[in-house]
């Protein structure tokens, strides 16, 4: 049996701790992993009651673990990567749900590059989309592998109960995403349903304690995950406009309780969402083509048909949790057999990086303005990369167009090759 210890950040609700818990739940119940669950302070024993397999789970603190070994410490939060040297452990690892510095408004530049430290860490990495695996190969040279999510089929699906029937000729749009988080962006997507022809908004959140909106017919503030399905059944169309995701639940969720989606083109969501086929994917901040989308869905009750249909034909292909777990499973056994820095080389590299993070965080409290015009500067730059690329792609695609004929005529024209020979050196 492999005794792990999984770092996490918190037991309250979200949906990284959800993917967190359905994996740790799984290794628990195969008989074959010893599972406990590590926090910075003590969890209390009502907080992961959320989650219907949050109260089988062992919880304790690192301190209190100070004197076990464990064959695996696998952090699951950037900033656990940093504490994982506090946990005697034969390996070390890391399961990354996101590229977590996205999580931080881009004049954040020490915080940003201390969360992306992490990937410096020679540490084996388990992640949950395409995207985030290539990302992390791209940028750091890490491999990892690569675990879709699962879904629970047991409590999402189209035959259960529903807090309230859909109406033929109405259209009940769903809001979903914790309030006062930038990148969850869920404010700006009530704002939006409420300027459209959606006949009824609920929304539901994480938040807690969440009562009244104006303009929302219905709140579900921080419910169960097994409550969650009735929401999705009594609704048409989820929109969420997340900035930043690894691979968001919520659109497959309500794809099972036979509902669609409208999202922006935010990354993640290429795994199963198809627009025009199972959802509506739009440009990121195209709010006038978000009101479009859910008017036309009001309007064209055969259009909403067709992408509900579309979403439950790509829910049926995709596996459940049990599934996805097992691949888990596969892969922390794996862990026995991979590299990873030692337990003082990750205490070194953490010391050295936080120290880093020190030092910079002063820097940019003091010049906050200098730090926000580079950041500013950094991404113009990035944008003038981009169309550069572009046009880049264009000239490629209408030179290789020209057909062999032009082209032999212009090998002879002299004054055409010295033309061309300019441009590209212009382009190039």
């Amino acid at each position: 049996m492999i005794k792990i210890a999984i770092l996490i950040g918190s037991a309250d609700i979200s949906g990284g701790t959800y993917v967190i818990f359905q994996h740790a739940s799984f290794l628990q119940e195969s008989g074959l992993v010893d599972v406990t669950i590590l926090t910075e302070d003590p969890v209390d024993p009502e907080t992961p009651l959320w989650h219907d397999k949050g109260s089988t789970f062992k919880y304790k603190t690192i301190e209190e673990v100070e004197s076990e070994e464990f064959d695996i410490a696998m952090a699951t939060w950037w900033v656990t990567v940093y504490k994982l040297h506090k946990v005697n452990a034969k390996k070390y690892s890391f399961f990354t749900q996101s590229v977590e510095s996205r999580f931080y408004l881009p004049n954040d530049y020490a915080t940003r590059k201390w969360a992306d430290g992490v990937y410096t860490f020679n540490l084996p990495i388990i992640t949950e989309a395409s995207w985030i695996q290539e990302h992390v190969k791209t940028f750091f040279n890490r491999d990892s592998q690569l675990v879709l999510n699962g879904i629970r089929k047991d409590i999402y699906n189209t035959s259960g109960e529903a807090y309230s029937q859909k109406e033929e000729g109405k259209l009940r749009v769903l809001i979903e995403g914790p309030l006062g988080v930038f990148f969850k962006n869920t404010e700006k997507a009530i704002e939006l349903a409420k300027k459209s022809n959606a006949d009824e908004i609920w929304l539901l959140t994480s938040s807690k304690n969440v009562e009244l909106i104006e303009g929302v017919d219905r709140i579900f503030s921080s419910v169960k995950n097994v409550e969650t399905a009735k929401i999705y059944r009594s609704c048409d169309v989820l929109v969420k406009l997340s900035y930043v995701e690894g691979m968001f639940g919520p659109p497959l969720e309500i794809f099972h309780c036979g509902g669609t989606a409208i999202i922006y083109n935010v990354t993640g969501h290429e795994e199963y969402m198809k627009n025009d086929i199972n959802s509506i994917i739009l440009d990121v901040d195209d709010e006038a083509g978000v009101i479009a989308s859910i008017n036309k869905l009001k309007a064209e009750p055969e259009y909403l048909k067709r992408l509900k249909q579309g979403a439950l034909e790509e829910a049926q292909n995709w596996p459940d949790w049990a599934t996805s777990s097992k691949s888990f499973l596969e892969s922390v056994y794996k862990i026995k057999d991979l590299e990873c820095e030692s337990q003082k080389e990750i205490k070194l590299k953490t010391e050295y990086l936080s120290d880093w993070y020190g030092k910079h965080l002063q820097v940019q409290i003091a010049h906050g303005e200098l730090v926000n015009k580079i950041v500013e500067g950094e991404n113009v730059l990035n944008e003038l990369r981009s169309e550069t690329q572009s046009f880049r792609n264009f000239h490629d695609q209408i030179v290789g167009s020209f057909s062999f004929k032009f082209v032999n005529w212009v090998r002879i024209n002299p004054f055409l090759r010295l033309l061309i020979k300019i441009k590209k050196a212009i382009i190039y």
